[in-house]
């Protein structure tokens, strides 16, 4: 029999009512397809306890808080000091997800770049690694993260990444990373698949973002964890690296970013 080989996604939502009813069914699928570990994201600082909650109950959930681009005229905008108070959480491994989404919320920009540069503080009083969204976005994304690293540098996960070149190449010269997901495994992904092929291979994550963008074979379904494995194994293509070398490459990477994640599942061992 095989070894099982682990995996991290780095990204889900698993509060989202997607999954009432079936959250520790779907937990244990992960678990069972070498998912050992899960970062789920909470979107509304209101909804902060609950995602708490969920991390809190199972072993291998970690989590992030933020205010994501698409609410941020919605919700009251986060401070600094509640984004770093959260933090003192063992299990709050990143600020986010935060970012620019123009796509569908133009109208808020400058709302969402305000919300954009508090998380970007907290990250970097933190030193947690910052979780971005950015969508239609790409020339005001790179322009924010390089000027705020600039007064001071911080992480960042290009979340979901699926922009364009230039934005990828932004976000490596300033360390970050890109995170890979089921939108790599598309058929109709090459140019996205080339980007992540040309990318520092220790700058690469792997992720879900369940419920959404499940990759095939299960492409127009309900997203979940377990199906990271899905996108690492094209990833693993797209690299020409064995599905085992992928893995472990992309968990290596996952250690560095989320150090505390890292730390503190070997203090739980």
């Amino acid at each position: 029999m095989s070894e099982l080989i682990e995996i991290t996604d780095s990204h889900c939502h698993l509060d989202f009512p997607d999954f009432d009813g079936e959250r520790e069914a779907v937990i244990a699928r992960a678990m069972e397809a070498g998912v050992t570990r899960m970062v789920t994201i909470c979107t509304r600082l209101s909804a902060e306890p609950q995602v708490r909650a969920i991390a809190e109950a199972h072993a291998p959930v970690f989590y992030a808080a933020g205010t994501h681009p698409m609410s941020a005229a919605n919700e009251p905008i986060a401070s600094v000091d509640q984004l770093v108070s959260l933090a003192r959480h063992p299990k709050f491994v990143g600020i986010g997800e935060s970012g620019l989404d123009y796509h569908y919320t133009a109208d808020s920009a400058q709302v969402q770049k305000d919300s954009l540069r508090i998380h970007i503080a907290a990250a970097r009083e933190t030193g947690l690694p910052l979780i971005i969204h950015a969508r239609d976005a790409d020339d005001d994304m790179a322009r924010i993260l390089t000027e705020e690293y600039h007064n001071g540098p911080y992480s960042c996960v290009m979340h979901c990444f699926s922009s364009g070149a230039e934005l990828a190449r932004a976000a490596l010269e300033l360390g970050f990373y890109l995170s890979m997901s089921g939108i790599a495994a598309f058929p109709k992904s090459e140019a996205l698949r080339r980007i992540f092929a040309a990318a520092p291979p220790d700058r690469i994550l792997v992720e879900t973002d369940a419920p959404y963008l499940a990759p095939p074979p299960h492409r127009g379904k309900r997203n979940e964890p377990a199906y990271t494995a899905h996108t690492a194994r094209r990833g693993a293509e797209a690299l020409g690296l064995s599905y085992a070398e992928f893995a472990a490459l992309t968990q290596a990477n996952f250690d560095r970013l989320f150090n505390k994640a890292a730390i503190y599942g070997k203090a739980n061992a």
